[in-house]
């Protein structure tokens, strides 16, 4: 930005455009907008109605698989080795491709073996894996 000590002629405009006002000012607006911003979005609160617990209709396309607090893997409650566990996945999807795998870890589990358990589902080509938990 150029600056000008003396002017030729001391009765002309000054044809250069100050813009210092403008960046704060614009700098100002910002500065609101990133404020108020979270205070704009709308939220309707809603008192749900408490109903009795009933249990999902039951799926012929879900298989449970867990793994128990020793980081052994099932399959429909019956024990399978972790290196054969990828093939009975492949085979179960194979013969049903709409198949839903529900996970049931133990609390006491190693996150290490129900990774690997995953891992194991996803190679297999299981696109739907739910986690199963219980309601507190």
């Amino acid at each position: 930005m150029a600056i000008q000590l003396r002017n030729e002629d001391e009765g002309s405009e000054m044809s250069e455009i100050n813009v210092t006002p403008l960046v704060d000012v614009m700098l100002v607006l910002l500065v609101v907008f990133i404020v108020t911003a979270p205070l704009l979005t709308q939220v309707v609160r809603v008192k749900l109605p408490k109903t009795e617990q009933t249990e999902p209709a039951p799926d012929k396309h879900v298989t449970i698989l867990s793994v128990n607090a020793a980081g052994e893997p099932m399959l429909d409650d019956k024990q399978v080795k972790l290196e054969g566990l990828e093939a009975e996945l492949k085979a179960l999807q194979e013969r049903d491709p709409k198949i839903s795998i529900q996970l049931q870890a133990d609390r006491a589990a190693l996150f290490d073996s129900v990774a690997k358990v995953m891992a194991a589902a996803q190679r297999s080509g299981i696109g739907r894996l739910s986690f199963v938990t219980v309601q507190q």
